[in-house]
């Protein structure tokens, strides 16, 4: 893996990359509000599929007219599971939860389960190993989200309890693409205009056969704002943000700001959805938050 350096004679660049970071994890805890808030709408998730990757599919249609659908050098199945790893399958998998899960639990168990599936693949299927820094991390973790579940275990209804088992399965579906597109050797740009043109004809196609698409009923203003939400932000911007991060900071500084999203879904969630929360609950995210960053391996000791 290469390492992206950064020039200690300037602080501009780093400053401009935390400003990426930092503009990322909002829009990623903002994304799942905006979902949540759904749950109370007549917009379903194939509708919320037909724009989170509609609008992204338009915008980056230069890039993959250019690549073509199936690029030559790419095999098919890393491409089908960069689809599914972050596009079509996840995200109905990821909604789905989402509509039936308080936001504090998405951020502890969707933000706590990537860097943990990852490490888990990477160990299983790869001869990765994770040094002690970063055994730790997702030692906190297990722990966040232990304290999470036991917190729930009587408190929730069946329904909730089918997002907190549907959540880490998104996770590891995230997991699945990150490994994928390592292994790609397709930028950035192309990979998210890939997944994005074809997870969009796969919700066209969800939406033909189920026939239950309300966006033409739904208010504007509510459409709007799952525009702005889930495709203008986290189609376009968080992508362009995240790639300036690593740029600036490196992939190890910049994925450390993902620490910051159980943090921010919890407080969030309280403050803009009117949901409780209590000391486990914020406990619960603390401690995962803290996980996730160690897992990045932003305190792990330096290679040579």
């Amino acid at each position: 893996m290469v390492a992206l350096t950064l020039d200690r004679g300037s602080a501009a660049p780093a400053v401009a990359g935390y400003a990426g970071a930092f503009i990322t994890v909002m829009i990623w805890a903002t994304w799942i509000l905006a979902t949540r808030h759904t749950a109370a709408t007549a917009l379903g998730t194939i509708d919320l599929g037909l724009i989170r990757y509609g609008i992204p599919a338009l915008v980056l249609a230069p890039v993959w007219l250019k690549t073509g659908l199936i690029p030559k050098t790419l095999p098919r199945g890393l491409l089908a599971m960069m689809v599914a790893g972050s596009g079509a399958v996840f995200f109905q998998v990821a909604a789905f939860a989402i509509h039936a899960t308080p936001a504090s639990s998405v951020g502890v168990l969707l933000g706590g389960s990537m860097p943990l599936a990852t490490a888990l693949i990477g160990v299983a299927f790869f001869g990765e190993r994770p040094d002690r820094m970063r055994l730790v991390g997702f030692g906190a973790i297990i722990i966040g989200v232990t304290i999470l579940l036991v917190r729930s275990l009587g408190a929730s209804d069946g329904s909730a309890w089918t997002g907190y088992m549907l959540l880490p399965a998104a996770a590891t579906l995230w997991a699945i693409y990150t490994h994928a597109f390592r292994r790609s050797g397709l930028s950035a740009l192309e990979g998210s205009a890939l997944i994005a043109v074809w997870s969009f004809l796969i919700h066209l196609v969800l939406a033909a056969v189920s026939g239950t698409s309300t966006l033409m009923s739904v208010p504007l203003g509510e459409v709007g704002l799952q525009v702005l939400s889930q495709g203008v932000l986290s189609g376009l911007a968080a992508t362009l943000a995240y790639g300036f991060a690593v740029r600036r900071l490196g992939g190890t500084q910049a994925a450390a700001f993902t620490a910051l999203t159980p943090v921010l879904a919890t407080f969030g969630g309280a403050a803009l959805l009117g949901e409780t929360i209590g000391p486990f609950e914020i406990a619960a995210a603390v401690v995962t938050s803290a996980g996730v960053a160690l897992s990045t391996g932003i305190l792990s000791p330096k290679q040579a």
